[in-house]
């Protein structure tokens, strides 16, 4: 049957199905002929209590049956479905999603008839054939035969949007609503008995509850009961957290105020949640009744009028965005929502000022600025951060399709040891077939403890937790085990690793000279004026908001910018210039231009890269490519200044020139040059990651010496740099230095001998060609620096990397690394916006804004670059509302944070609430640090979490091994546990394995690297050798204590009755136990040892004593309640040596092993080069 594929990231494909007539369903009649057989065939002819046990086994398959079709998808379609090839006949349909997009799912396949009106129904008459899968909706295309994603116009030329004027008819919008549905976030509430219904359904949990069965037929009451109440508590308060994380969810609505809307020809006022893609809107800054701004209900495009967005629920990025309209655009070129972030006003955020633009032919009535939505719902931008956030609170367990091999493995022991017990019990005619089976099943049984799946997801928590305390947020909790495995680090230069305070120190290259002019008196006019207007810094609530590096030429040239756009020199004598229009800074064109008044004469003036500019002048200087090569090598930031006069022409007709008229044939103005201090804590990081086995890369849109510079300065280069370049013909390419002393001829088969003796960089321009040439795997994976890099090259770098097998980290702003952070195994977007104490969710994203309001009117207004930052008004705005606090609303306000910090820490099972404001839609992990700090929080975590799951399995596969051994060999025997030591057994187990996975990481990342994989030579061994030496005490121990048993044979089936074996066997299996988990604790250099551990410290210590106290039989009626024998004189001596030995002799070998296979930088080069020739192979 043909898989369908689907256009869409989240889903890879879709299989159809159409649902079997319950009477024929598989789980249905092949039973009801099983039974009907038994009923007539079997029954008769055997034993009453065999026909039971037959029976038994029958109803107990169809149970299994049943509840795999609720644990496997694929199971379920087999069984209640057929696939089909039609989608006509089809009812329902398979998704199979993409990697790490959650499971299969089964959903309905709905068909509805196109409302009159729709472009559907005016192609003909069919019905449209599509499904829902997690809050979108994907229709089927019957020219392509696939399904695609719910088209919204989103990619439409831009002369499309501005001919655009609302839904024309109320048939159109009917049509619009029908196709899109409402602008709402609805998803059900569920309710604590659905989820804890969905919980105690799990796999792990029926299993569980089948062995209490087990144990309960075999009469441990005790133990089986302490088993069954463990689970249900920690199933409940799975549930019940589970239960909150939603809730908190369901608080995030879109945004019900009124707003004005064109529909029909004329301006009606709705309600946000009625828009639907197409309408077009009037939108502003609006105030609710409680004085809180109101938030843009869905993604919009401006048409006409420019705004201030706060966009800090989104992106987390505290400085406000300049949104302005696509007027001045080219009416062919399609929108990119990717690229042109500054025309949209995404769903969510909230305007913080607006100005409408009159001149448009369609004006709004209530003075706001005219947009057409684009996208309602779950599709918009807060929509898809919700469905991130929504979609991930599952729980979340560390290398899950390992630990499934690894129980499989265990579980091929368990049944040789069942087949053991089995043969031998069938040779036997007088055994009991009941108690044989039980045996058998309880073996096979035994291997998954009750606190596996608990652990599991422990680990993973424990360090979700961790990281939420220190102002990190994770969206996405399965990436945790990948930061420990990562061994490529790449990070952003410009606000990650150096500072967002710029320095100005000058302009040059006016002269013939290469001396920086930093006499701001000396300088020229024109050179003055480009640098106080080429900008886009905005006033919002009497503050200048905007780049850090435009406040810093304003401050240093002296000239101060007024909140109606004009910026004005302090000293007297210059003229002030009136800025027309902005055509913003662009990362793909790599500048920014304005048109502004003098006098009214109107100029272009525009900044960009040295590079970028140098095209656009009329007349470059001999010394323009010399001079900025000079100040970049030094690290500094340097931007070219160009001018020129355009010609008399009206204010509209200027502000509506094109981009490249404005942008071409200038005048040069010099070079701005910036000092970028970098952050003080950048080396340090770096250099620690560095001595930890990691490989550094920075990836930056800077120029290339600049880059080298400052990779030089964090230790990201450490031998001499080679750039490679265009040769002066700009026919080829070169490898040169940053002084221009070496050179060497560029070719892809040397790159690797090159990159052993140099670190190498390249640029932006470049990688066309190692595409073109097919050299991008042969060049990249050996390049330190990425310098002139476009967004979209950031994210092919990532996924190259990827290719050839490493595991990448990559650091940096939420803002343009988008898509590197979302393709890295590790993203982390660090975000200068919320100090980690908020809480940052809706509610108290909001409270502030109050106090802020007021203390903006209270204050002066200051209309200048010096009151630019952000944090001291942050300190003067809290210091103004705790004065208005009364004594008793301070005291309600401390215990309303105490009640919702012990909220916040749940269980430590319970995977993290994420909440908007603290995730960003930029990548998996939120830093709210301005510091690459985090990422060393990070790997430590994921280090930690890697060695707690790894050491979980080789204690639970020893433990599992002893347990086989023990109920098949030693049962023949007569062996047995009593009651209440199974359940001593059990409580032991469950603190060990508690206490070691709350093991806190260590400070210092070593430089020692974990094991990446539970399947490796180190495991095996491992595991074997402490095996053999659990397998010779526990033989010994035995052999000795059938010395002092009476000549009487034991019957296998009997009753538990005391003896000197069973307490023996007892005792060296619970000194066994504790063994396993001393030495298989992984301390230093990834966790804290077992001293610095103190919980399990003292567990260690309180078995210890519990062991001595039951050998040495000191407590008698201890050992009596415990049903323990007294052991002859000279065994307890020998009994304690043995384990003295066995303890020391499973350190050794553990600690051997340890030294023997270390973990190691994965050998990545080997895959490159079968990446690069299979490259070839596709070129060719």
């Amino acid at each position: 049957m043909a898989r369908y594929q689907v256009d869409g990231k989240v889903v890879q494909g879709v299989d159809l199905l159409k649902r079997r007539y319950w009477g024929w369903r598989l789980d249905v009649w092949p039973f009801a002929i099983l039974y009907s057989i038994w009923l007539f065939a079997v029954a008769p002819s055997i034993d009453f209590t065999d026909a039971l046990i037959v029976l038994g086994g029958l109803a107990l398959l169809h149970i299994l049956v049943l509840l795999f079709t609720a644990w496997s998808v694929d199971f379920r379609c087999f069984v209640q479905f057929s696939k089909v090839n039609d989608t006509r006949l089809a009812t329902a349909c398979k998704i199979i999603p993409a990697k790490f997009s959650g499971s299969k799912e089964i959903v309905s396949l709905h068909t509805r008839r196109p409302v009159a009106g729709s472009s559907a129904s005016s192609v003909g008459n069919t019905d449209e054939i599509y499904f829902d899968f997690r809050k979108q909706c994907f229709n089927f295309s019957v020219e392509n035969n696939t399904f695609a994603k719910l088209p919204y116009p989103t990619k439409e030329p831009f002369g499309y949007y501005l001919k655009s004027s609302g839904h024309g008819s109320e048939a159109k919008v009917a049509a619009a609503t029908d196709k899109w549905g409402r602008n709402v976030f609805d998803y059900p509430q569920p309710t604590f008995q659905k989820l804890i219904k969905e919980q105690v359904m799990e796999p792990f949990f029926v299993f569980q509850v089948f062995c209490v069965g087990l144990w309960c037929l075999d009469e441990y009451w005790y133990y089986s009961l302490f088993t069954l109440f463990m689970l249900f508590l920690f199933e409940s308060t799975m549930a019940k957290s589970r239960l909150k994380t939603l809730t908190e969810l369901r608080r995030v609505r879109v945004d019900g105020q009124m707003v004005m809307v064109h529909r029909c020809g004329k301006w009606v006022k709705l309600s946000g949640t009625d828009l639907v893609p197409g309408d077009v809107v009037s939108i502003g800054r609006t105030t609710g009744q409680d004085g809180e701004d109101k938030s843009v209900p869905a993604d919009m495009l401006l048409l006409a009028g420019n705004a201030i967005a706060n966009e800090a629920i989104l992106t987390g990025e505290s400085t406000p965005q300049w949104k302005v309209s696509i007027a001045g655009r080219g009416i062919e070129d399609k929108l990119s929502i990717k690229r042109d972030k500054n025309h949209i006003l995404f769903g969510g955020t909230k305007i913080l000022q607006h100005t409408p633009d009159k001149s448009f032919h369609l004006r709004t009535p209530d003075g706001g600025c005219l947009a057409v939505v684009l996208r309602t719902g779950f599709e918009t931008s807060q929509g898809k951060l919700m469905r991130t956030i929504l979609f991930s609170t599952e729980r979340v367990t560390a290398n899950s399709w390992e630990s499934g091999l690894f129980i499989l493995f265990l579980v091929f022991f368990a049944i040789i040891a069942a087949g053991y017990v089995l043969k031998k019990g069938l040779e036997d005619p007088t055994r009991s077939k009941y108690k044989l089976f039980l045996s058998c099943s309880l073996i096979i049984t035994s291997v998954i403890p009750p606190e596996l799946p608990m652990e599991l997801s422990i680990a993973v928590n424990t360090s979700l937790i961790a990281l939420a305390k220190r102002g990190i947020f994770c969206t996405e909790p399965f990436r945790i085990p990948f930061a420990g495995k990562v061994d490529i680090c790449c990070f952003d230069k410009t606000g990650t690793l150096t500072s967002d305070d710029m320095e100005f120190q000058g302009v040059v290259g006016l002269d013939d000279t290469e001396n920086l002019e930093t006499d701001m008196a000396k300088l020229r006019e024109r050179t003055a004026q480009v640098l106080a207007a080429c900008h886009a810094l905005v006033f919002v609530e009497n503050k200048l908001v905007g780049d850090p590096l435009e406040k810093a030429a304003l401050r240093g040239i002296d000239w101060i910018y007024t909140s109606d756009e004009k910026a004005i020199p302090k000293k007297s004598g210059g003229h002030p210039v009136q800025i027309v229009q902005r055509h913003h800074f662009a990362s793909h064109l790599k500048r920014m231009g304005v048109i502004v008044c003098i006098q009214e004469q109107f100029f272009a003036f525009v900044k960009g890269a040295p590079e970028t500019i140098q095209d656009r002048l009329i007349d470059v200087p001999a010394t323009y490519v010399k001079t900025y090569k000079k100040y970049t090598r030094q690290g500094s930031r340097v931007l070219a200044l160009a001018y020129k006069t355009l010609p008399e022409m009206t204010v509209s007709e200027a502000r509506n020139l094109e981009r490249d008229v404005v942008e071409n044939d200038l005048t040069f103005a010099g070079f701005a040059v910036f000092s970028c201090p970098i952050r003080s804590d950048s080396a340090t990081v770096l250099y620690e990651l560095k001595g930890s086995s990691h490989d550094l890369v920075m990836i930056t849109g800077d120029q290339a010496l600049t880059a080298c510079h400052v990779a030089s300065q964090v230790h990201i280069i450490s031998r001499p740099a080679l750039i490679l370049a265009r040769t002066k013909c700009g026919t080829s390419f070169e490898w040169v230095s940053p002084d221009e002393t070496e050179m060497f001829a560029y070719s892809e088969k040397e790159v690797e001998a090159l990159s052993d003796t140099h670190d190498l960089c390249i640029s932006g321009d470049c990688f066309e060609m190692l595409q073109r040439t097919g050299a991008v795997f042969k060049v990249i994976p050996y390049v330190k620096v990425f310098s002139r890099v476009a967004p979209e090259q950031k994210e092919l770098i990532l996924n190259t990397f990827k290719a050839v097998g490493r595991m990448t980290l990559m650091c940096g702003d939420g803002t343009n690394d988008v898509g590197a952070l979302k393709q890295a195994h590790v993203g982390i977007a660090l975000l200068n916006a919320v100090p980690p104490a908020q809480s940052g969710d809706a509610s108290s994203q909001k409270q502030p804004s109050k106090p802020e309001n007021k203390a903006g009117k209270t204050k002066k207004p200051k209309p200048t670059a010096e009151s630019s930052h952000s944090t001291e008004p942050a300190k003067s705005i809290t210091a103004t509302s705790n004065r208005h606090l009364t004594a008793a609303e301070k005291q309600r306000q401390r215990v309303q944070k105490m009640i919702d910090e012990m909220n916040a820490e749940g269980d430590g099972r319970a995977p993290m609430v994420v909440k908007l404001g603290d995730a960003s839609m930029a990548s998996p992990f939120t830093a709210k640090h301005a510091s690459v700090a985090p990422t060393l929080d990070i790997i430590r975590q994921g280090r930690s979490t890697l060695v707690t799951t790894l050491q979980m399995f080789k204690i639970l596969g020893l433990n599992c091994l002893a347990t086989a051994y023990v109920l098949s060999v030693m049962y023949l025997d007569g062996v047995k546990l009593g009651d209440v030591q199974a359940t001593i057994s059990g409580i032991f187990t469950a603190a060990f394995f508690l206490f070691i996975s709350h093991a806190r990481p260590l400070q210092t990342l070593s430089s020692a690297r974990p094991h990446p994989n539970i399947f490796c030579a180190y495991v095996f061994l491992s595991l074997i050798g402490q095996f053999a030496m659990h397998l010779f005490f526990l033989i010994t121990s035995v052999n000795e204590a059938s010395k002092f048993m009476p000549e009487e044979c034991i019957e296998p089936d009997s009753d538990f009755h005391p003896n000197l074996v069973n307490t023996v066997s007892y005792m060296v299996n619970m000194m066994i136990q504790v063994a396993t988990f001393a030495v298989n604790y992984m301390g230093h250099p990834f966790n804290q040892s077992i001293p610095e551990n103190k919980p399990f410290k003292y567990a260690l210590f309180a078995a210890v004593g519990f062991f001595t106290v039951i050998t040495s039989d000191l407590f008698r009626d201890l050992n009596d309640w415990l049903q323990l024998e007294p052991l002859p004189e000279g065994m307890r001596g020998k009994l304690m040596l043995w384990a003295t030995l066995m303890f020391l002799g499973c350190f050794g070998w553990e600690r051997l092993l340890r030294w023997a296979f270390p973990g190691r930088m994965p050998s990545w080069r080997r895959r490159q080069k079968q990446v690069a020739a299979s490259m070839n192979k596709k070129l060719l």
